[in-house]
Parts: structure tokens; sequence; C-alpha cells
């Protein structure tokens, strides 16, 4: 699962990400994904979803893309890759369509996905 947010700034589009989900005023704050206890991986926090899946931010000059990584022995199935890959998408128009040219998703993992 990668999705790639193309951006003239991804780390600031990063660090939007990471302020809107710590910010303690409610308008604007990202509600739906938290962070590990280490602050590298996000999850989504509906309580159906918490936890099948991780996903880890990777910082290239042109995007911020997400890749995939599987909890600790449990294989992420399409559904939870197929959810995941929606929601993360949907964050990020939903809160940072000025800061982000196009995004794309890939339909299946790549070599930097840890799904099994």
């Amino acid at each position: 699962m990668a999705i790639s947010f193309f951006s003239l700034d991804a780390s600031s589009l990063l660090k939007m990400f990471k302020d809107r989900i710590d910010q303690q005023k409610l308008e604007g704050k990202i509600t739906t994904w938290e962070k590990s206890t280490d602050g590298v991986y996000y999850t989504h926090k509906a309580k159906e979803w918490n936890k099948l899946a991780w996903v880890k931010p990777n910082l290239f000059n042109d995007r911020l893309t997400f890749n995939i990584i599987k909890p600790q022995n449990i294989a992420v199935t399409g559904l939870v890759y197929a959810y995941y890959h929606g929601h993360l998408t949907e964050t990020f128009l939903s809160h940072f369509d000025q800061n982000f040219a196009k995004s794309e998703s890939t339909a299946l993992p790549t070599p930097q996905d840890k799904c099994s």
C-alpha cells in the first residue's frame, strides 16, 4: 500500500498531519488516526480497525509516501489494506487538499510494504 501525496513541501505536509493529530483544539483536529508510542507509525482509531495495520511515512523530494506495515503476528488482509488506503486518502483530502497537487495509490503492496 503505497499512498503518495505529491507536494512542493512534503516535509511540511507530514508536519501538518502530525500536528493535527496532536492538537488540543477540536476544530480541525484529526480524530481518526493515532501515532504509535514511538511516534513513527500511524493506525486508524476506529474500534473495529484499530491496530490491524500501521502506516509509515517516507519523505521524498516531491512527495510524502505512506507504506503499510503489519502488526506483530497478523498479516494485513485485502479488506484492511483497502480500508486504510481509502481512509488515509480521505483524511488528506479533507484536511490538506490545498497542500498537495495529487495523490497516487497502488493497488497491490510495494516492496516497501510489509503485509505478511
